[in-house]
């Protein structure tokens, strides 16, 4: 009897030693094809998308206002491929690759970013205006009657010492006497041994001589008068300096005080350009900065110049500030009062990074390019911008001189780029639901492997 139940349970015991191995085998078969299974690609819909506008997607299959059916995006298409075998980085979620020939159609330009030097552009509307600096208003010294007028038409260029008018005055008809008096005493007393009476008389004559100086008298006519010891009627007034007449006060036959302007004159070799701007854009301005002007007068020409002034008060009803140009005007082009179109290179920046501004692809929220990384390989980058102007914009950070961007079908690549995107983001979600699970069915199985074994130890003894 004995032997007999000694049979019996080793019997038992190899029944159930077959039975849990069968169990424990059966168990992990599952696990097993599920890692098969991982590594097998499956095509798997994450979500459907409108054929019209990828940016318009569904969870489920459906159709749009035409009847087109949405197309389905899969888990493993369009994922970004990872490690590489030469150890380079795996690619940034969203780099797009495009076949040659569709990069072709699709008119894909690009351009090179650049280092330079980059200014911030402010624009407005200036008008021409004298230059007060070369602008002078011509009064005579004494009062007496305008005789002659050498110079009697408005616009009409004069140069400096040109004889602008004859002039009658009892005053300096008086004042060639006393030089006359005292030029002839001068010449009875100067071989004279009496130093004294020389003296006096020398500063006598060189008082006289001043006197008519003073009373802008010109050295042609005193040196005439000195020759001739003729009194002379009429003096002459010259121009101060050469000029534009801007406007004539006066007219032949007219009694003149000092009080009359006789003479506008204006060099407009130099002229001033008054634009006005505003308070918010004031920072970024100062004196020297580099401008450039139209004017419809000379189409297609630019004159360059630079900001000499700004006015330290504000336009309290427009909000602006008054900003003076110079500029350059030797050829006389340049009208007062013309309006100009001005562009002030305000706020400079020495060797910036820039690209083509149509190369940024603007969301709102943040600001994006894409770099070539090879043929037909787009890479995006967020991009931090700085100053735009001439067509081009500064990157402050996001790339480097010397890289090459899109500059047009740049918003095509970025449709595909998000889409990408999302589906990486939507595959690596479900990836790390799919490990959680494989997680939890091999702790069931260690348990279930743990409970066999106790199982084999009840049964043994």
């Amino acid at each position: 009897m004995n032997k007999q139940a000694v049979s019996v349970v080793v019997i038992a015991a190899i029944g159930i030693g077959f039975g849990t191995g069968y169990w424990l085998s059966s168990t992990n078969v599952p696990t097993q094809m599920a890692g098969m299974r991982s590594q097998v690609p499956e095509r798997k819909v994450l979500f459907w998308r409108n054929p019209m506008n990828p940016a318009i997607t569904s969870p489920v299959k459906m159709q749009d206002d035409m009847g087109m059916d949405y197309i389905a995006v899969y888990a493993l298409e369009n994922v970004p491929r990872g490690d590489a075998d030469d150890g380079e980085s795996a690619e940034s979620t969203g780099t797009v690759t495009i076949e040659p020939v569709t990069v072709q159609n699709m008119g894909v330009r690009t351009a090179i970013a650049e280092q330079r030097d980059l200014s911030r552009v402010l624009n407005g509307l200036g008008r021409v205006d004298f230059n007060e600096e070369r602008l002078a208003r011509f009064h005579p010294k004494t009062s007496g009657w305008v005789e002659e007028l050498k110079v009697n038409e408005t616009g009409k260029h004069v140069s400096k010492d040109t004889i602008l008018l004859g002039l009658y005055s009892p005053e300096l008809v008086a004042a060639q006497q006393e030089y006359l008096v005292a030029l002839t005493n001068w010449e009875a007393v100067r071989n004279s041994t009496a130093n004294q009476m020389k003296s006096s008389a020398k500063i006598i004559l060189d008082s006289a001589r001043e006197r008519l100086q003073l009373f802008d008298v010109p050295d042609h006519q005193v040196n005439e008068l000195e020759r001739n010891r003729k009194i002379m009627k009429q003096l002459h007034i010259h121009s101060p300096f050469s000029g534009q007449v801007m406007q004539i006060g006066v007219r032949e036959g007219q009694y003149i005080t000092p009080q009359d302007e006789l003479y506008l004159i204006a060099d407009l070799s130099r002229i001033w350009v008054n634009v006005d701007i505003f308070e918010d854009e004031l920072s970024w301005l100062k004196l020297g900065d580099r401008a450039e002007m139209r004017v419809r007068a000379e189409p297609g020409r630019i004159y360059t110049g630079k900001v000499s002034f700004i006015q330290p008060v504000m336009n309290p009803k427009s909000r602006t500030v008054q900003v003076r140009l110079e500029f350059d005007n030797t050829d006389l082009l340049l009208k007062p009062g013309m309006f100009a179109n001005v562009t002030l290179y305000v706020d400079s920046q020495s060797n910036a990074v820039v690209i083509p501004s149509e190369a940024i692809v603007r969301s709102g929220s943040r600001e994006q390019i894409f770099v070539v990384r090879d043929p037909g390989k787009f890479e995006p980058r967020i991009v931090t911008l700085g100053v735009s102007a001439e067509g081009v914009t500064q990157i402050l950070s996001g790339v480097q001189a010397g890289e090459r961007v899109v500059t047009s079908s740049q918003f095509l690549i970025d449709s595909e780029s998000k889409l990408r995107e999302a589906t990486a983001k939507m595959t690596k979600a479900m990836a790390g639901e799919s490990e959680s699970s494989a997680a939890a069915m091999g702790d069931m199985s260690m348990d279930n492997i743990e409970m066999g074994k106790m199982n084999m130890k009840d049964a043994q003894h």
